[in-house]
């Protein structure tokens, strides 16, 4: 498309409409009911701010008509999809889990098979437990020096395809939460070679399509849908997602009848207003403020990289042959072993002592998410926070003593569909008797939130072992029913 065909970009439909109710002084007898803040309490409109209450208004009669007749959020979502080259966008204010939930259910649905990559976020879990779909578990690639998954390649995708011939289609990963990225373009062509759908759950890739640097954003690369988190790398408001479609694939009216069974009635105008306004400044200035980003990061991996006990991973130590096919740079994936303690001690050293707040620690590394939004003076705060941690390190806990499966060892056995085990009869026994049961609830180690048992499959001892050690070392797993993984729930016999 010529540019004077093109979209005027520095409109934002959604911002421009809320200005003019604001502007007008509108009068609602509708929800919400602290009518535009004036019945906030001034405690809460002194932390929060009076402005976030006055644009707290309702989507149906309230910023639009009764009728939606403006057309300001289909509006605002042609401006998006324009954005990024997608066919379609759609808005989200509960998050990519529900986004990534009504992508799946576009595809497949109860009792059909989907291709799953086992480094799936919880979220996609829950789909294929409420949709009754069987999922076909994707090998990722496996890292042995650096003991970390990356998103599995266009061979394990043939190979899966090869077990499931009738899989309605492809849930990829990518980037992971190490900023680990997939060759989309070629797991794309397999899917398409067989008539088949590719998702890309790229909640963490929000600012891929606004520079070329950066790895190949899923729309560019032939994906068929796609999810963003824009709150993730982007300037959107917490729990502000959009999905995207291209092609003939999937039915666009069968997308939006997926989303509409799980989405909200009462969507955040804000979360609009803040997406919408988010896509123009991306559109005017993402290239010059990414590459400012990118700097930024290149500067502190050579600076961290001079700090003895820390190893900055990069390109080469994460992408290549058998590893991830790309890596966004804007992912700082800082190796604290050589401190002789865990990623789990350090965030909290650093939030303690530094009020540094980092994303994801593991048993070896911490991850330093920077954006379009960090400057010089946050990399500095980061870097002597990093640097008083090496000062730091003999009053550090020492490493702890997790027992880490091997890649084989993680592959747990499917023996129902997890729907049936999640929703079956139960039971709740100890950690260590739920070795050769049927697992009935996830345990995702969080962050990043990747289910280490799914419902559905049978557990060995390495991964009761792996779950136990590392809740005793700092682990954090929210969702199994006992929050100190003392007890599981298995299916009964």
């Amino acid at each position: 498309m010529s540019t004077d065909q093109r979209p005027d970009h520095s409109r934002t439909p959604v911002l421009e409409a809320l200005e003019r109710y604001r502007r007008t002084g509108r009068r609602p007898f509708s929800p919400p009911g602290h009518k535009g803040g004036t019945g906030v309490d001034a405690r809460v409109a002194l932390t929060l701010g009076p402005d976030v209450f006055a644009s707290d208004v309702l989507a149906l009669n309230g910023l639009d008509d009764r009728r939606m007749s403006g057309r300001i959020l289909e509006r605002a979502e042609e401006l998006m999809a324009d954005a990024v080259d997608a066919d379609r966008a759609y808005f989200s204010t509960c998050g990519s889990s529900l986004s990534v939930k009504a992508s799946m259910l576009a595809v497949a649905g109860p009792g059909e098979k989907l291709l799953v990559a086992r480094n799936a976020h919880k979220s996609v879990i829950a789909g294929v437990i409420l949709a009754g779909i069987e999922p076909v578990w994707v090998r990722p690639r496996w890292d042995a020096e650096h003991r970390l998954s990356h998103p599995p390649g266009p061979e394990e995708v043939a190979e899966a395809f090869e077990r499931a011939p009738d899989a309605k289609g492809m849930l990829l990963v990518t980037p992971t939460a190490y900023g680990t990225c997939a060759d989309i373009a070629a797991i794309a062509e397999v899917c398409h070679t067989r008539g088949r759908p590719l998702i890309v759950d790229e909640a963490w890739g929000a600012h891929l399509p606004f520079h070329e640097s950066l790895p190949s954003w899923a729309m560019d690369a032939g994906a068929d849908l796609c999810v963003t988190s824009v709150h993730k790398m982007g300037a959107g408001l917490e729990q502000g997602s959009v999905f995207h479609l291209r092609g003939d694939l999937v039915d666009p009216a069968v997308l939006r009848l997926r989303g509409d069974l799980l989405n909200t009635t009462s969507p955040s105008v804000l979360m609009w207003a803040a997406l919408d306004g988010w896509r123009r400044q991306m559109v005017e200035r993402g290239h010059e403020l990414l590459d400012r980003a990118m700097r930024l990061a290149a500067h502190l991996r050579t600076e961290v990289a001079a700090l003895p006990g820390l190893l900055p991973l990069a390109d080469a130590e994460l992408a290549g042959p058998g590893r991830a096919f790309a890596y966004d740079p804007l992912m700082v994936v800082i190796d604290v072993s050589g401190l002789g303690t865990s990623g789990y001690a350090a965030v909290e050293w650093l939030r303690e002592h530094h009020q540094v707040d980092l994303g994801l620690g593991d048993h070896r590394r911490v991850v330093a998410q920077l954006t379009h939004a960090d400057t010089e003076e946050s990399g500095a705060a980061l870097l002597d926070a990093l640097t008083d941690l090496v000062k730091r390190r003999e009053s550090l806990p020492p490493r702890p003593a997790v027992r880490l499966p091997e890649p084989e060892e993680l592959e747990l056995q499917s023996v129902m569909l997890p729907r049936d085990a999640f929703f079956g009869p139960v039971e709740q026994v100890p950690l260590e008797e739920a070795v050769g049961r049927v697992a009935a609830e996830p345990a995702s180690p969080y962050p990043p939130g990747v289910p280490v048992i799914c419902p559905g499959e049978r557990i060995n001892r390495a991964v009761v072992e792996y779950l136990g050690s590392g809740v005793e070392h700092g682990m954090y797993v929210p969702d199994p029913s006992d929050p100190e993984l003392r007890t599981l729930r298995v299916v009964a016999r």
